[in-house]
């Protein structure tokens, strides 16, 4: 591993004093490993060590390889650090189901699933990623997790501010200069210097102005970052408190144990909340939280439709597609280009007025397409937890079955029946596989498949 970079060991010790000894101590040691379950798939035995602000989150006393874990791979659970899982506490007091969360820096999708699982399947997360490779990990990270109820987008932050007062929370974890990865990752160590600080400082304000329009008056703003020191950090939250100090107020307050060994900060009316390696069992994170006051002028504004995407499922496709879900009366279907989606009810006008207006490359759950009056399902649709089991056979096969199913092997045709089946390890669905004969055709996604392993 690289040596620390000298002028952060300086920072620290103006920032830390005695204790920056310790902090480079931790950041040489190995990092904790931590997952969080899927609490609507989840359905193995308990395991670890409660992550204790989080009721989700597990520590592991070893790291297995996780793309071979069955459960990992079906969406059990989510490989996300410990120390970012504080969200989950902030937000159980804040009552989210059922509400809008904007996360406008989502990828890979830690923390969208986490959001999604807070809101749950009457909530909706818009999940926002400028990069576009990115957006594509957090599209089937999204898949993966199930709950249908996440829109994908791949936007210049400016074009989702365009939703004014739209979202109940809106989270900004913001691209910062990684000290926080500073034990898990020697890149973050090679790449870092004094200028990215002030740079990323400017850039996660530029951020924050364009999210700040999209929260709602009354409504929660999260900022984060996996970085230590307070320019980015306190120094981020003093410019908001300069710029918007009359529209903000304290959130609900937030108690936290001493023995969880969270530094607690306050800048104004923010709350914030830092994790040293060598006082928490996680890595870097600093998170803060504040309100925009409920008095705050504006209204929410929806962009006029600069195209047409999603048109309703007519009649006969609803009753096919209405066979495949559990409570198809919580849903509503359309097609989208050729595939049919099936989205929450109580959202699918709002998933409209965002995909009219905005680069959606996932949303809901995509069911596929209908041929002959038939659904050939998607692989999305076996990993929804609105998915109805009942409809073909699910087949229970062994683990290295499964694994050859993921690595897109030929497979046993025998162990099917014919046509669709559902392909299921320790009673976890994977995907779906179509006998016909002698043979099967998988349709385990490329982008997921295991190589090399």
């Amino acid at each position: 591993m690289l040596p620390l970079p000298q002028s952060f060991v300086d920072s620290m010790r103006n920032q830390l004093g005695e204790q920056t000894e310790l902090l480079i101590e931790a950041l040489n040691t190995e990092s904790p490993v931590s997952v969080r379950v899927n609490p609507q798939k989840w359905h193995g035995a308990d395991f670890g060590t409660p992550v204790p602000w989080c009721e989700w989150g597990r520590y592991l006393d070893v790291r297995p390889q996780f793309t071979l874990d069955i459960p990992f791979s079906a969406g059990g659970y989510y490989v996300q650090e410990a120390g970012s899982q504080f969200i989950a506490h902030i937000l159980k007091r804040e009552g989210v189901e059922g509400g809008k969360i904007l996360d406008m820096c989502a990828a890979p999708g830690g923390k969208t699933t986490l959001y999604s699982a807070l809101v749950g399947n009457r909530g909706l997360v818009l999940a926002n990623e400028y990069v576009r490779n990115r957006a594509n990990i957090l599209a089937d990270n999204v898949r993966k997790w199930g709950l249908g109820n996440v829109v994908v987008t791949n936007c210049d932050p400016q074009h989702i501010a365009a939703f004014e007062q739209w979202a109940d929370v809106v989270a900004v974890d913001a691209p910062c200069s990684g000290e926080g990865m500073f034990r898990k990752d020697e890149t973050a160590r090679a790449e870092w210097t004094a200028q990215s600080v002030v740079m990323c400082a400017a850039r996660q304000m530029d951020i924050l102005r364009q999210a700040w329009k999209s929260l709602k008056a009354g409504g929660v703003l999260i900022y984060s970052t996996c970085t230590f020191n307070t320019t980015e950090d306190e120094g981020v939250l003093e410019q908001m408190t300069a710029e918007w100090g009359e529209e903000i107020e304290p959130s609900t307050e937030i108690t936290v144990p001493e023995q969880w060994g969270v530094e607690c900060v306050k800048v104004g009316d923010f709350q914030g909340f830092r994790f040293f390696p060598h006082r928490t069992k996680s890595e870097g994170f600093f998170v803060a939280v504040a309100r925009k006051r409920a008095d705050v002028g504006g209204r929410s504004v929806v962009p006029k439709p600069r195209k047409k995407i999603m048109t309703d499922a007519p009649k006969d496709a609803v009753k096919e597609l209405s066979k495949w879900v559990v409570n198809p009366e919580l849903l509503r279907f359309a097609v989208v280009a050729d595939s049919y989606y099936a989205y929450p009810a109580e959202y699918f006008e709002t998933i409209r007025s965002l995909a009219n207006s905005l680069t959606v490359i996932y949303s809901g759950v995509e069911m596929g397409q209908i041929f002959k009056g038939k659904l050939k399902p998607e692989w999305a649709l076996s990993q929804s937890v609105w998915y109805n089991r009942d409809v073909v056979p699910a087949v229970e096969v062994e683990s290295e079955v499964a694994l050859d199913y993921m690595r897109k092997k030929d497979i046993p045709a025998q162990l099917f029946s014919e046509g669709i089946n559902l392909v299921c390890s320790e009673g976890y669905a994977l995907g779906f596989i179509k006998r016909i004969g002698c043979r099967v055709n998988n349709n385990y996604p490329n982008s997921l498949k295991i190589n090399n392993l």
